[in-house]
């Protein structure tokens, strides 16, 4: 399945983000998106830092506020994708996965959760986020290899649509594996989408 909407814009003056929101959602079903699955992955390769120099204050796109009063861009991507595809997914049992620490460089991936077992919802999703993520050593290259396998055996397991989204930095090393990944997908049920972390703000 393919979707293909128009991402509609706010204008400040007389629409707010929730309209925007509500927009973009009937965009969505109005596509043909009526119920999907979610997975969650999260690259987590050493060019964050080099992109947070440039777009985010010179901080790693991963730094954490520890008190919470500020959120890093892939924080703010998690959330606003959150806000816009969580009504789509009937049990809110997300697979939260990450990618190109220094332990699985690009090789394999990790679930966010200890115990290997989906995120209830999106909060859930950003909860283990700021908890796991302080204790990780990025690394890479990047592959999105990976994460796009692990989804294709999670769909072979379920047998169930599901949409995977890629928050990454935009950068990509191994390009045929990628490349690869996708194609392979495209013979199971399952949408590959890829949404860059970058500096930004979230109601």
């Amino acid at each position: 399945m393919r979707l293909m909407v128009r991402l509609p814009v706010a204008n400040e003056t007389h629409r707010t983000h929730c309209d925007v929101l509500e927009e973009l959602q009937q965009s969505l079903r109005h596509a043909g998106l009526e119920s999907s699955n979610l997975v969650v992955a999260i690259d987590y390769t050493k060019s964050n830092e080099w992109s947070g120099e440039r777009s985010f204050g010179g901080k790693c796109l991963h730094a954490i506020d520890p008190t919470g009063a500020t959120v890093n861009p892939y924080q703010s991507v998690i959330h606003i994708m959150g806000r816009t595809l969580e009504v789509f997914d009937d049990d809110k049992l997300i697979p939260a996965l990450g990618f190109g620490d220094s332990k699985t460089g690009s090789a394999s991936c990790f679930s966010l959760s200890a115990d290997g077992e989906p995120c209830h919802g999106f909060d859930e999703v950003l909860y283990r986020y700021a908890q796991v993520t302080p204790t990780l050593q990025l690394s890479g290259p990047t592959n999105f290899a990976p994460v796009i396998e692990e989804a294709i055996r999670i769909v072979e397991r379920t047998r169930q649509y599901h949409i995977l989204i890629i928050v990454a930095d935009g950068q990509v090393s191994n390009e045929k594996e990628t490349r690869d990944a996708i194609v392979a997908a495209s013979n199971y049920p399952l949408c590959t989408t890829f949404h860059f972390a970058y500096s930004m703000s979230i109601d």
